[in-house]
């Protein structure tokens, strides 16, 4: 598919949804990431070990990833700025209530309940982005939602260890809840676009811009016949969702991919604040100042650099937006390594900044890359896919498995050797090259063929005209 870097945006085009959406997901990542910059304190208040740790860092994202799958189901049924709006007013409540917590226990279920609510943004999102924008613009209106949740990220670990060193942990959870609730109205005042409005775009159709009012009675019908129906219904069409959905080649092979590559890069990015405390020579506020650094230096201008790259070589180089990635996590990954060894925190600090520049420079491309093969009525449940596989067989385990390396030999250990799956992932990833273009070639042809045959049956009803 061809997209010029200099592809003119469409009439009617606004760059306000993907800044919202951006906000949305930036939140997400601050709410997530909080307890990352926190770990001292918890383990002095409750006296947690390592894998206990592991453990309050992934329950959130494993009950993230289970329930991502139906939200991606609902996304495609919903409206979806609604969905997001009502979750990201939720999801700041309970990341308030957190600071409330007497107990692990308590933690560990209130953690779980945040991972339900957020599951729902990221599809939503995702869909929205690929209905917004044509493929010749999504590389970078997913770079800049990307640049913001990475942001976030940073945020999120470096928010948590100011807070937490100074006034306490409780008041760290307490802070970061309340801008949720301002960005939740500007995500409800968003316009809903049609479904594969984004697709008519690109094919050259630009009429049929408003929004589309059948969501408003969907978000109804799907409970009219009660919760047992609405139950059985979604089972049933999430087995034809995911029939569908993995039966295009290319997302077979990035669903593998992305797995492995997330469980070795979400293994690092869990525990590199207690990496650099203990094999650094850093305290606390330090280590998480680091870490902040070297996601807001890497990754902003990678995450930049890497929407425009993907927007650019799409037309130009088979298979753009699986190949860069691909190369991009690998060199990436080989800079991180190398900084887990014994070097001066100075040389593996540069190391760990230009690694992130890189690997980020990825996920624009990727985004892109799948909203493009997926047909507009499932990408959010193709997006959910991503997600369960990236997140439950990807992250999830991560920080519970260096938890336990850490403890059976140390910290440094436990990186090295998570490190070699990284590169098994990108060849993975590398491989869907040979698809991707012939996958988006058939979803632009859909849509031309049913434009096509809305006019003819449009002419047939009006000759005369």
């Amino acid at each position: 598919m061809e997209a010029p870097e200099d592809a003119p945006a469409p009439a009617g085009m606004s760059s306000w949804p993907m800044w919202v959406l951006g906000l949305v997901l930036m939140i997400d990542q601050i709410d997530q990431n909080i307890v990352r910059g926190v770990v001292p304190q918890l383990q002095d208040e409750f006296g947690l070990n390592d894998t206990e740790i592991g453990v309050l860092l992934s329950v959130f994202v494993f009950v993230n990833g289970v329930i991502t799958v139906p939200a991606g189901y609902l996304a495609d049924r919903w409206r979806r700025t609604r969905a997001i709006g009502h979750t990201v007013v939720a999801w700041s409540a309970i990341t308030a209530v957190t600071a409330a917590a007497q107990s692990f226990g308590q933690l560990i279920g209130l953690r779980a309940m945040l991972g339900f609510g957020q599951a729902i943004t990221e599809p939503s999102a995702a869909s929205l982005i690929g209905d917004y924008y044509p493929s010749s613009h999504r590389g970078r209106a997913f770079s800049l939602t990307q640049v913001l949740q990475f942001t976030g990220f940073g945020l999120g670990i470096g928010i948590g260890g100011a807070i937490g060193s100074t006034l306490g942990w409780r008041w760290a959870f307490v802070l970061v809840a309340i801008p949720g609730t301002l960005i939740a109205f500007a995500a409800y005042a968003l316009r809903e676009p049609r479904r594969g409005h984004g697709d008519l775009l690109h094919a050259g159709v630009t009429h049929d811009v408003a929004g589309d009012d059948a969501d408003d009675d969907a978000d109804h019908s799907l409970f009219d016949e009660g919760m047992r129906q609405f139950l059985v219904d979604m089972i049933r069409g999430l087995r034809a969702d995911m029939k569908t959905i993995l039966a295009i080649p290319t997302l077979r092979l990035s669903l593998v991919g992305v797995g492995v590559l997330l469980f070795s890069i979400t293994a690092v990015g869990a525990w590199l604040p207690q990496f650099h405390e203990r094999f650094s020579g850093l305290t606390q506020r330090e280590a998480t100042g680091a870490v902040t650094a070297i996601v807001l230096l890497g990754g902003i201008p990678g995450i930049l650099l890497g929407g425009r790259v993907a927007d650019h070589y799409a037309g130009r180089i088979q298979g753009a937006r699986v190949v860069i990635p691909a190369w991009c996590v690998a060199v990436g990954t080989a800079l991180f390594t190398i900084s887990y060894l014994e070097i001066p925190f100075a040389v593996s600090f540069v190391l760990e900044v230009v690694g992130f520049f890189i690997v980020t420079m990825a996920i624009p491309a990727l985004r892109a890359g799948l909203t493009d093969v997926v047909p507009a009525n499932l990408r959010g449940a193709g997006f959910g896919a991503f997600n369960i596989v990236s997140v439950v067989f990807g992250a999830a385990a991560a920080p519970i498995v260096v938890g336990y390396l850490a403890e059976v030999w140390d910290l440094r250990t436990a990186f090295l050797v998570l490190s070699p799956p990284v590169f098994v992932g990108s060849y993975i990833l590398y491989r869907a090259k040979y698809h991707l273009d012939e996958d988006a070639a058939k979803i632009i042809e859909a849509v031309l063929r049913a434009v096509q045959e809305q006019q003819a049956t449009e002419q047939a009803r009006h000759p005369e005209g």
